[in-house]
Protein backbone atom coordinates (compact mmCIF):
# COMPACT_ATOMS: atom_id res chain seq x y z
CA UNK A 1 0.00 0.00 0.00
CA UNK A 2 2.88 2.37 0.80
CA UNK A 3 5.30 1.32 -1.98
CA UNK A 4 4.53 4.43 -3.99
CA UNK A 5 5.05 6.86 -1.16
CA UNK A 6 7.54 9.69 -1.75
CA UNK A 7 11.01 9.32 -0.23
CA UNK A 8 11.86 13.02 -0.19
CA UNK A 9 11.38 14.53 3.29
CA UNK A 10 9.82 17.68 1.83
CA UNK A 11 7.26 15.71 -0.17
CA UNK A 12 6.39 13.55 2.82
CA UNK A 13 5.87 16.56 5.04
CA UNK A 14 3.77 18.33 2.39
CA UNK A 15 1.52 15.27 2.23
CA UNK A 16 1.23 15.34 6.01
CA UNK A 17 0.36 19.03 5.93
CA UNK A 18 -2.46 18.46 3.45
CA UNK A 19 -4.05 15.98 5.83
CA UNK A 20 -3.48 18.22 8.84
CA UNK A 21 -4.88 21.31 7.11
CA UNK A 22 -8.14 19.52 6.38
CA UNK A 23 -8.70 18.84 10.07
CA UNK A 24 -7.81 22.09 11.87
CA UNK A 25 -8.62 25.79 11.51
CA UNK A 26 -6.68 27.89 9.04
CA UNK A 27 -5.37 30.10 11.84
CA UNK A 28 -4.23 27.06 13.81
CA UNK A 29 -2.48 25.72 10.73
CA UNK A 30 -0.65 29.00 10.07
CA UNK A 31 0.34 29.46 13.72
CA UNK A 32 1.53 25.98 14.63
CA UNK A 33 2.40 24.10 11.43
CA UNK A 34 3.47 26.64 8.83
CA UNK A 35 6.71 27.54 10.70
CA UNK A 36 7.83 23.87 10.73
CA UNK A 37 10.63 22.82 8.36
CA UNK A 38 11.22 19.17 7.29
CA UNK A 39 14.89 18.16 7.77
CA UNK A 40 15.37 14.54 6.69
CA UNK A 41 13.72 11.16 6.14
CA UNK A 42 15.76 8.11 7.09
CA UNK A 43 14.79 4.58 8.18
CA UNK A 44 11.07 5.39 8.27
CA UNK A 45 11.75 8.39 10.54
CA UNK A 46 10.76 11.89 9.45
CA UNK A 47 12.68 14.67 11.22
CA UNK A 48 11.12 18.12 11.42
CA UNK A 49 12.50 21.32 12.92
CA UNK A 50 10.15 23.44 15.05
CA UNK A 51 11.13 27.03 15.90
CA UNK A 52 11.10 26.60 19.68
CA UNK A 53 10.09 24.37 22.57
CA UNK A 54 6.79 26.20 23.00
CA UNK A 55 5.52 25.19 19.57
CA UNK A 56 6.78 21.68 20.32
CA UNK A 57 4.80 21.62 23.57
CA UNK A 58 1.68 22.85 21.82
CA UNK A 59 2.03 20.11 19.19
CA UNK A 60 2.38 17.53 21.98
CA UNK A 61 -0.54 18.91 23.98
CA UNK A 62 -3.07 19.70 21.27
CA UNK A 63 -2.14 18.09 17.97
CA UNK A 64 -0.44 14.78 18.76
CA UNK A 65 -3.38 12.70 17.49
CA UNK A 66 -3.61 14.41 14.14
CA UNK A 67 0.18 14.34 13.76
CA UNK A 68 0.22 10.63 14.44
CA UNK A 69 -2.56 10.02 11.93
CA UNK A 70 -0.79 12.07 9.24
CA UNK A 71 2.54 10.27 9.77
CA UNK A 72 1.01 6.78 9.77
CA UNK A 73 -1.11 7.54 6.70
CA UNK A 74 1.77 9.02 4.72
CA UNK A 75 4.68 6.79 5.75
CA UNK A 76 2.98 3.66 7.04
CA UNK A 77 2.50 1.81 10.34
CA UNK A 78 6.25 1.90 11.04
CA UNK A 79 6.44 5.65 10.51
CA UNK A 80 7.99 7.67 13.28
CA UNK A 81 8.69 11.33 13.97
CA UNK A 82 11.59 13.27 15.47
CA UNK A 83 11.73 16.93 16.39
CA UNK A 84 14.75 19.20 16.24
CA UNK A 85 14.43 22.32 18.35
CA UNK A 86 16.78 25.31 18.28
CA UNK A 87 17.67 25.95 21.91
CA UNK A 88 18.40 29.62 22.48
CA UNK A 89 20.43 30.49 25.56
CA UNK A 90 20.41 33.65 27.57
CA UNK A 91 21.65 36.68 25.76
CA UNK A 92 25.22 37.47 26.85
CA UNK A 93 26.29 40.75 28.33
CA UNK A 94 26.32 43.46 25.67
CA UNK A 95 29.59 44.02 23.87
CA UNK A 96 29.20 46.19 20.82
CA UNK A 97 25.53 46.86 21.42
CA UNK A 98 23.60 49.40 19.42
CA UNK A 99 20.58 51.43 20.41
CA UNK A 100 17.34 51.77 18.49
CA UNK A 101 15.86 55.14 17.66
CA UNK A 102 13.77 54.77 20.82
CA UNK A 103 16.90 54.33 22.93
CA UNK A 104 16.35 50.63 23.57
CA UNK A 105 19.55 48.60 23.71
CA UNK A 106 19.89 45.83 21.15
CA UNK A 107 21.78 42.74 22.28
CA UNK A 108 24.31 40.66 20.40
CA UNK A 109 23.00 37.36 19.01
CA UNK A 110 23.06 34.60 21.66
CA UNK A 111 24.71 31.25 21.03
CA UNK A 112 22.44 28.57 19.56
CA UNK A 113 22.74 24.81 19.63
CA UNK A 114 20.26 22.10 18.68
CA UNK A 115 18.36 19.57 20.68
CA UNK A 116 16.49 16.45 19.54
CA UNK A 117 13.31 14.89 20.82
CA UNK A 118 12.74 11.44 19.35
CA UNK A 119 9.83 9.21 18.46
CA UNK A 120 6.91 10.83 20.31
CA UNK A 121 4.63 8.02 19.08
CA UNK A 122 6.79 5.31 20.64
CA UNK A 123 7.33 6.97 24.04
CA UNK A 124 3.89 7.82 25.51
CA UNK A 125 3.69 10.88 27.69
CA UNK A 126 7.06 12.19 26.55
CA UNK A 127 8.55 14.59 29.07
CA UNK A 128 8.33 18.20 28.03
CA UNK A 129 11.40 20.38 27.71
CA UNK A 130 12.52 22.02 30.95
CA UNK A 131 10.77 25.26 31.87
CA UNK A 132 12.46 27.78 34.13
CA UNK A 133 10.09 29.83 36.27
CA UNK A 134 12.98 31.96 37.65
CA UNK A 135 11.16 32.20 40.97
CA UNK A 136 13.24 32.57 44.13
CA UNK A 137 12.24 29.66 46.41
CA UNK A 138 13.24 31.66 49.50
CA UNK A 139 10.44 34.18 48.95
CA UNK A 140 7.30 32.54 50.34
CA UNK A 141 4.25 33.63 52.33
CA UNK A 142 5.54 31.94 55.48
CA UNK A 143 8.37 34.47 55.83
CA UNK A 144 6.40 37.47 54.57
CA UNK A 145 5.19 39.08 57.80
CA UNK A 146 1.73 40.62 57.58
CA UNK A 147 1.10 44.12 58.90
CA UNK A 148 -1.06 47.11 58.20
CA UNK A 149 1.55 48.14 55.61
CA UNK A 150 0.90 45.15 53.36
CA UNK A 151 -2.30 43.46 54.59
CA UNK A 152 -4.44 44.22 51.53
CA UNK A 153 -1.70 43.21 49.07
CA UNK A 154 -0.80 40.03 50.97
CA UNK A 155 -4.44 38.97 51.34
CA UNK A 156 -5.05 39.51 47.63
CA UNK A 157 -1.90 37.53 46.85
CA UNK A 158 -3.14 34.55 48.86
CA UNK A 159 -6.50 34.68 47.07
CA UNK A 160 -4.75 34.75 43.71
CA UNK A 161 -2.59 31.76 44.64
CA UNK A 162 -5.75 29.77 45.39
CA UNK A 163 -7.52 30.68 42.15
CA UNK A 164 -5.04 32.26 39.70
CA UNK A 165 -6.66 34.16 36.85
CA UNK A 166 -10.23 33.79 38.13
CA UNK A 167 -10.41 36.41 40.89
CA UNK A 168 -11.12 40.11 40.41
CA UNK A 169 -7.47 40.77 41.29
CA UNK A 170 -6.21 40.40 37.71
CA UNK A 171 -3.90 42.09 37.21
CA UNK A 172 -2.51 42.58 40.71
CA UNK A 173 -0.49 45.81 40.59
CA UNK A 174 1.85 46.21 43.59
CA UNK A 175 3.58 49.54 44.12
CA UNK A 176 5.69 51.23 46.76
CA UNK A 177 9.19 52.33 47.63
CA UNK A 178 12.35 50.25 47.55
CA UNK A 179 12.78 47.53 50.15
CA UNK A 180 9.13 47.23 51.18
CA UNK A 181 8.51 43.65 50.04
CA UNK A 182 6.95 43.99 46.56
CA UNK A 183 9.33 41.50 44.95
CA UNK A 184 9.02 39.12 47.90
CA UNK A 185 5.22 39.09 47.63
CA UNK A 186 5.32 38.63 43.84
CA UNK A 187 7.62 35.60 44.17
CA UNK A 188 5.52 34.24 47.06
CA UNK A 189 2.42 34.29 44.87
CA UNK A 190 4.25 32.45 42.11
CA UNK A 191 5.73 29.87 44.47
CA UNK A 192 2.40 29.10 46.12
CA UNK A 193 0.69 28.71 42.74
CA UNK A 194 3.38 26.25 41.65
CA UNK A 195 2.97 24.28 44.87
CA UNK A 196 -0.81 24.08 44.48
CA UNK A 197 -0.87 23.68 40.69
CA UNK A 198 2.39 21.96 39.63
CA UNK A 199 1.38 21.85 35.95
CA UNK A 200 0.80 25.58 35.64
CA UNK A 201 3.47 27.56 33.81
CA UNK A 202 4.54 30.41 36.10
CA UNK A 203 7.16 32.90 34.91
CA UNK A 204 8.93 35.67 36.80
CA UNK A 205 10.82 38.25 34.73
CA UNK A 206 12.35 41.61 35.53
CA UNK A 207 11.29 44.49 33.29
CA UNK A 208 14.92 44.92 32.23
CA UNK A 209 15.15 41.31 31.05
CA UNK A 210 11.78 41.49 29.31
CA UNK A 211 12.91 44.62 27.47
CA UNK A 212 16.15 42.96 26.36
CA UNK A 213 14.23 39.91 25.12
CA UNK A 214 11.81 42.03 23.10
CA UNK A 215 14.56 44.18 21.58
CA UNK A 216 16.54 41.08 20.60
CA UNK A 217 13.40 39.47 19.14
CA UNK A 218 12.77 42.52 16.96
CA UNK A 219 16.40 42.53 15.84
CA UNK A 220 16.33 38.84 14.84
CA UNK A 221 12.79 38.69 13.49
CA UNK A 222 11.65 36.27 16.21
CA UNK A 223 9.06 38.46 17.93
CA UNK A 224 6.28 35.97 17.11
CA UNK A 225 8.25 33.21 18.87
CA UNK A 226 8.70 35.39 21.94
CA UNK A 227 5.00 36.24 21.98
CA UNK A 228 4.17 32.53 21.77
CA UNK A 229 6.42 31.92 24.77
CA UNK A 230 4.65 34.48 26.93
CA UNK A 231 1.17 33.65 25.63
CA UNK A 232 1.74 30.03 26.69
CA UNK A 233 2.04 31.04 30.36
CA UNK A 234 -0.56 30.58 33.06
CA UNK A 235 0.97 33.20 35.36
CA UNK A 236 3.21 36.12 34.38
CA UNK A 237 5.02 38.17 37.04
CA UNK A 238 6.80 41.34 35.84
CA UNK A 239 9.01 43.22 38.31
CA UNK A 240 9.71 46.99 38.10
CA UNK A 241 7.32 47.72 35.22
CA UNK A 242 8.14 51.44 35.50
CA UNK A 243 11.22 50.81 33.37
CA UNK A 244 8.96 50.36 30.32
CA UNK A 245 8.65 54.15 30.26
CA UNK A 246 10.03 55.73 27.08
CA UNK A 247 10.15 52.34 25.31
CA UNK A 248 7.24 52.47 22.84
CA UNK A 249 8.07 49.25 20.95
CA UNK A 250 8.43 47.27 24.15
CA UNK A 251 5.22 48.76 25.52
CA UNK A 252 3.33 47.80 22.37
CA UNK A 253 4.55 44.20 22.54
CA UNK A 254 3.75 43.94 26.23
CA UNK A 255 0.30 45.42 25.55
CA UNK A 256 -0.55 42.54 23.20
CA UNK A 257 0.92 39.94 25.59
CA UNK A 258 -1.10 41.43 28.44
CA UNK A 259 -4.30 41.37 26.39
CA UNK A 260 -3.83 37.77 25.27
CA UNK A 261 -3.15 36.52 28.80
CA UNK A 262 -5.96 38.51 30.39
CA UNK A 263 -8.53 37.44 27.80
CA UNK A 264 -7.63 33.82 28.48
CA UNK A 265 -7.97 34.28 32.27
CA UNK A 266 -4.25 33.93 32.89
CA UNK A 267 -2.93 35.65 36.01
CA UNK A 268 -0.75 38.77 35.74
CA UNK A 269 1.20 40.26 38.68
CA UNK A 270 3.07 43.54 38.24
CA UNK A 271 5.32 45.52 40.59
CA UNK A 272 6.36 49.16 40.32
CA UNK A 273 7.91 51.90 42.42
CA UNK A 274 4.93 54.16 41.67
CA UNK A 275 1.18 53.97 41.14
CA UNK A 276 -0.17 53.63 37.57
CA UNK A 277 -1.42 57.23 37.59
CA UNK A 278 2.12 58.47 38.28
CA UNK A 279 3.86 56.58 35.48
CA UNK A 280 5.65 58.91 33.07
CA UNK A 281 5.66 58.32 29.29
CA UNK A 282 3.70 55.08 29.60
CA UNK A 283 0.98 54.51 27.00
CA UNK A 284 -2.45 55.40 28.35
CA UNK A 285 -3.92 52.12 27.10
CA UNK A 286 -1.38 50.21 29.22
CA UNK A 287 -2.02 52.34 32.30
CA UNK A 288 -5.73 51.71 31.81
CA UNK A 289 -5.15 47.95 31.80
CA UNK A 290 -2.97 48.13 34.89
CA UNK A 291 -6.06 49.48 36.68
CA UNK A 292 -8.36 46.65 35.57
CA UNK A 293 -7.68 44.54 38.65
CA UNK A 294 -6.41 45.54 42.08
CA UNK A 295 -3.83 48.26 42.72
CA UNK A 296 -2.28 47.75 46.16
CA UNK A 297 0.33 49.95 47.85
CA UNK A 298 3.12 48.44 49.93
CA UNK A 299 3.75 50.96 52.70
CA UNK A 300 6.52 51.50 55.25
CA UNK A 301 5.94 49.01 58.09
CA UNK A 302 4.93 50.34 61.52
CA UNK A 303 6.92 49.62 64.68
CA UNK A 304 5.07 46.43 65.62
CA UNK A 305 5.48 45.00 62.12
CA UNK A 306 9.16 45.90 62.06
CA UNK A 307 9.66 44.03 65.34
CA UNK A 308 7.84 40.98 63.94
CA UNK A 309 10.00 41.10 60.80
CA UNK A 310 13.18 41.40 62.88
CA UNK A 311 12.16 38.45 65.07
CA UNK A 312 11.44 36.36 61.97
CA UNK A 313 14.83 37.24 60.46
CA UNK A 314 16.66 36.41 63.69
CA UNK A 315 14.89 33.06 63.99
CA UNK A 316 15.50 32.13 60.35
CA UNK A 317 19.21 32.96 60.52
CA UNK A 318 19.78 31.45 63.98
CA UNK A 319 20.93 34.75 65.50
CA UNK A 320 20.63 35.35 69.24
CA UNK A 321 19.50 38.93 69.73
CA UNK A 322 17.79 40.03 72.98
CA UNK A 323 14.27 41.40 72.68
CA UNK A 324 15.17 44.85 74.00
CA UNK A 325 17.93 45.14 71.39
CA UNK A 326 15.52 44.19 68.60
CA UNK A 327 13.07 46.85 69.77
CA UNK A 328 15.85 49.44 69.96
CA UNK A 329 16.89 48.66 66.37
CA UNK A 330 13.32 48.73 65.07
CA UNK A 331 12.70 52.08 66.74
CA UNK A 332 15.71 53.62 65.00
CA UNK A 333 15.48 51.95 61.56
CA UNK A 334 12.17 53.00 60.06
CA UNK A 335 12.55 53.53 56.32
CA UNK A 336 12.37 50.01 54.86
CA UNK A 337 12.77 46.30 55.52
CA UNK A 338 16.04 45.95 53.63
CA UNK A 339 17.79 48.50 55.86
CA UNK A 340 16.40 46.77 58.95
CA UNK A 341 17.82 43.42 57.82
CA UNK A 342 21.13 45.10 56.95
CA UNK A 343 21.34 46.56 60.45
CA UNK A 344 20.80 43.13 62.03
CA UNK A 345 23.56 41.62 59.88
CA UNK A 346 25.94 44.47 60.82
CA UNK A 347 25.17 44.01 64.50
CA UNK A 348 25.77 40.24 64.48
CA UNK A 349 28.94 40.62 62.40
CA UNK A 350 30.37 43.28 64.74
CA UNK A 351 29.57 41.11 67.74
CA UNK A 352 31.41 38.16 66.20
CA UNK A 353 34.36 40.23 64.99
CA UNK A 354 34.94 42.00 68.33
CA UNK A 355 33.94 38.99 70.45
CA UNK A 356 31.32 41.05 72.30
CA UNK A 357 27.87 40.11 73.50
CA UNK A 358 24.90 41.70 71.74
CA UNK A 359 23.42 44.31 74.05
CA UNK A 360 22.03 47.85 73.92
CA UNK A 361 25.50 49.44 74.17
CA UNK A 362 26.79 47.52 71.15
CA UNK A 363 23.56 48.21 69.28
CA UNK A 364 23.98 51.94 69.94
CA UNK A 365 27.54 51.92 68.58
CA UNK A 366 26.59 50.04 65.44
CA UNK A 367 23.37 51.92 64.83
CA UNK A 368 25.04 55.32 65.27
CA UNK A 369 27.45 54.46 62.49
CA UNK A 370 24.65 52.92 60.41
CA UNK A 371 22.28 55.87 60.85
CA UNK A 372 25.06 58.38 60.22
CA UNK A 373 25.78 56.66 56.94
CA UNK A 374 22.12 56.76 56.02
CA UNK A 375 21.99 60.45 56.84
CA UNK A 376 24.97 61.15 54.59
CA UNK A 377 23.41 59.04 51.84
CA UNK A 378 20.44 61.37 51.53
CA UNK A 379 22.59 64.44 50.81
CA UNK A 380 22.16 65.29 47.15
CA UNK A 381 24.36 68.33 47.64
CA UNK A 382 27.29 66.12 48.66
CA UNK A 383 27.00 64.17 45.42
CA UNK A 384 26.73 67.38 43.38
CA UNK A 385 29.92 68.70 44.98
CA UNK A 386 31.78 65.46 44.33
CA UNK A 387 30.74 65.32 40.65
CA UNK A 388 31.41 69.02 40.08
CA UNK A 389 34.92 68.61 41.50
CA UNK A 390 35.54 65.52 39.40
CA UNK A 391 34.53 67.22 36.12
CA UNK A 392 35.96 70.58 37.23
CA UNK A 393 32.75 72.50 36.54
CA UNK A 394 31.07 75.12 38.74
CA UNK A 395 28.43 73.46 40.89
CA UNK A 396 25.86 76.08 39.92
CA UNK A 397 26.06 74.80 36.34
CA UNK A 398 24.45 71.57 37.54
CA UNK A 399 21.42 73.61 38.59
CA UNK A 400 21.15 75.46 35.29
CA UNK A 401 20.00 74.66 31.75
CA UNK A 402 23.31 74.65 29.87
CA UNK A 403 23.35 72.13 27.01
CA UNK A 404 27.15 72.01 26.83
CA UNK A 405 28.04 68.32 26.66
CA UNK A 406 30.38 68.27 29.67
CA UNK A 407 27.78 70.05 31.81
CA UNK A 408 24.94 67.79 30.64
CA UNK A 409 26.93 64.63 31.43
CA UNK A 410 27.91 65.94 34.87
CA UNK A 411 24.30 66.88 35.61
CA UNK A 412 22.91 63.53 34.44
CA UNK A 413 25.56 61.62 36.38
CA UNK A 414 24.74 63.60 39.53
CA UNK A 415 21.06 62.70 39.18
CA UNK A 416 21.95 59.04 38.53
CA UNK A 417 24.11 58.85 41.66
CA UNK A 418 21.54 60.74 43.74
CA UNK A 419 18.87 58.22 42.75
CA UNK A 420 21.12 55.26 43.62
CA UNK A 421 22.71 56.58 46.83
CA UNK A 422 19.94 58.62 48.46
CA UNK A 423 16.46 57.95 49.77
CA UNK A 424 15.10 61.09 48.12
CA UNK A 425 12.13 60.88 45.79
CA UNK A 426 12.63 61.61 42.09
CA UNK A 427 10.67 64.82 42.58
CA UNK A 428 12.98 66.01 45.38
CA UNK A 429 16.09 65.10 43.37
CA UNK A 430 14.80 67.13 40.42
CA UNK A 431 14.09 70.11 42.65
CA UNK A 432 17.69 69.97 43.91
CA UNK A 433 18.86 70.57 40.34
CA UNK A 434 17.25 73.96 39.79
CA UNK A 435 13.61 72.93 40.00
CA UNK A 436 13.61 70.23 37.33
CA UNK A 437 10.76 67.71 37.34
CA UNK A 438 10.98 63.99 38.05
CA UNK A 439 10.73 63.04 34.36
CA UNK A 440 14.06 64.80 33.79
CA UNK A 441 15.62 62.64 36.50
CA UNK A 442 14.21 59.48 34.90
CA UNK A 443 15.54 60.51 31.49
CA UNK A 444 18.97 61.35 32.93
CA UNK A 445 19.28 58.00 34.71
CA UNK A 446 18.34 56.17 31.52
CA UNK A 447 20.84 58.23 29.49
CA UNK A 448 23.63 57.33 31.92
CA UNK A 449 22.69 53.65 31.82
CA UNK A 450 22.64 53.68 28.00
CA UNK A 451 26.09 55.29 27.87
CA UNK A 452 27.43 52.74 30.34
CA UNK A 453 26.10 49.93 28.13
CA UNK A 454 27.84 51.26 25.02
CA UNK A 455 30.97 53.02 26.28
CA UNK A 456 33.42 51.06 28.50
CA UNK A 457 35.39 54.23 29.35
CA UNK A 458 32.27 55.99 30.55
CA UNK A 459 31.30 52.92 32.56
CA UNK A 460 34.70 53.14 34.25
CA UNK A 461 34.10 56.79 35.07
CA UNK A 462 30.79 55.92 36.72
CA UNK A 463 32.43 53.12 38.71
CA UNK A 464 35.13 55.52 39.90
CA UNK A 465 32.55 58.09 41.02
CA UNK A 466 30.51 55.41 42.79
CA UNK A 467 33.67 54.38 44.65
CA UNK A 468 34.27 58.00 45.69
CA UNK A 469 30.70 58.26 46.99
CA UNK A 470 31.11 55.08 49.05
CA UNK A 471 34.45 56.33 50.43
CA UNK A 472 32.82 59.58 51.48
CA UNK A 473 30.12 57.61 53.30
CA UNK A 474 32.82 55.81 55.29
CA UNK A 475 34.56 59.03 56.12
CA UNK A 476 37.35 58.42 53.59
Amino acid sequence: MFNSMPVNHTSIWNDCLRLIRENISEQGYKTWFQPIVPIRFENQVLTIQVPNQYIYEMLEDQFISILKKAIKTTIGPAGKLEYEIPVTGEAPAPKNDTATEDGEVELDKPDIDFGKIKNPFVIPGIKKAAFESELNPKFIFDNLIEGKCNKMARTAGLAIAERPGTTSFNPLFLYGGSGLGKTHLAHAIGNKIRDKYPKKRVKYVSCEKLTNQIVYAFKTGTISDLSLLYNSLDVLIVDDIQFLSEKPKTQETFFFIFNELHQNQKQIVITSDRAPKDMVKMEERLISRFKWGLTAEMEVPDFETRVAIAESKVEAEGYKVPEDVLEFICYNIQSNIRELEGMLISLVFTSSLDDRSIDIDLAKEVINKFVNQLNREVTVENIQTLVADYFKVPIEKLHGTSRKRSIVIARQLSMYLAKNFTNNSLKNIGESFGGKDHSTVIYSCKAVQDMMDTDPDFKGTVAELEKKVRMSLNGG
